[in-house]
Parts: structure tokens; sequence; C-alpha cells
């Protein structure tokens, strides 16, 4: 950051009095601009025993396989912004929606929030970020095509949940392959 958002004049970054980490402050209107961590929200939609995922038609990894997720957006829940994101990316209805599983991912500064919920009416096409959309039964996932590992990890955790017909909402950091994977410890 260069300049700030309120002024226009440049920022300095510096630690502010009373905190503990580098801020970007504007010395001409006194705004201290605070970076966190933004919100990654999902579904994992089933049918049956199949489950629905979109391949991706922008980057990054455009091309390949993901569960409908995205930036959850200002004014909306959590949940408002997983449903939004099945609707754009799937456009498919949600119903039985249950808070499932959550990723803390410090080192790119992302918290990931999934919903498990099935699909209403069984309808579903491709919104304008997918290429195709469709229904996998379990040996049919493209594992080898998966965009993101926390959706690999996401997949691995339900089907071994489905078998145990138990659910519980975990909350954790992906598995330690995941920065290795997608080159962000290298950043």
């Amino acid at each position: 950051m260069n300049y700030c958002s309120e002024c226009g004049k440049s920022v300095d970054k510096r630690i502010p009095e009373g905190d503990d980490r580098p801020r970007y402050i504007c010395d001409h209107c006194n705004i201290i601009h605070y970076q966190n961590p933004r919100v990654v929200v999902g579904c994992l939609i089933t049918a049956g025993d199949k489950i629905l995922m979109c391949r991706r038609a922008i980057e990054p990894r455009k091309n390949y396989w993901t569960l409908p997720a995205g930036f959850m957006e200002n004014g909306e829940t959590m949940l408002q912004g997983a449903l939004r994101e099945s609707q754009e990316e799937a456009c498919a209805e949600v119903k039985g929606e249950t808070l499932y599983r959550l990723f803390d991912i410090p080192h790119i500064n992302q918290v990931y929030v999934f919903y498990r919920g099935e699909l209403k009416d069984g309808a579903f096409a491709a919104g304008p970020e997918s290429l195709e959309v469709q229904l996998f039964d379990e040996s049919e996932i493209p594992w080898k095509d998966i965009a993101f590992p926390v959706v690999t990890d996401l997949l691995t955790e339900y089907l071994d949940d489905r078998k145990k017909g138990v659910f519980p909402v975990r909350v954790d950091q992906p598995s330690p392959l995941w920065a290795e994977h997608t080159g962000w410890n290298k950043r």
C-alpha cells in the first residue's frame, strides 16, 4: 500500500502506539489501515450419494474441479455467502445446510468455512465462473484434478464421515502439504 484510501496521501508502515504489529498509517488524516484475513465460504452439496462439483472457468486453477465457494461479501453472513456462491457457481439451491468445516490458513491470511447441505429440486448448471458442474459418485471424483488442497481434505473427511454416519464440525489447519503443494510456502 502506497497511498491512503481515505485522503490519497502517502502512507508509512510502522507499529501504531498500543499495537504489536506494523500497519499502514496515514500521517495526514491519521487513519490506520488494518489488513485482516479474508473469509472464503462454500457448500459441500450432495444429491443422494453424489457430490456436486464445479470445474473452474477462472484463475486461479482454471479447468480444475472444486466445490462452489468464494469470498464472503460485506453485509452477508457466512451462510448467506455460501448459498450465494452455490447459486453463482453452480446455479444450485441448497437445503438442510449445516456448518461442517473451518480451515484456518494463516500463511495466506484466509479462513475457509464450508457448509454441508442437499441439492434442492435437483437443479444445477454452470454459472459464469464454472465451465461445467457435475454430480460425482465417490469412485468418479477427479482427485488428480482438484483445484485446492482444502477441497481434497474436505472431501476425504466427508467421505470418511459419511461411512460412519457422523458429521462433526472440524476446525483446524489443512494438511501440512497444503502450503508446499500450492507454492504458498515460497511467498
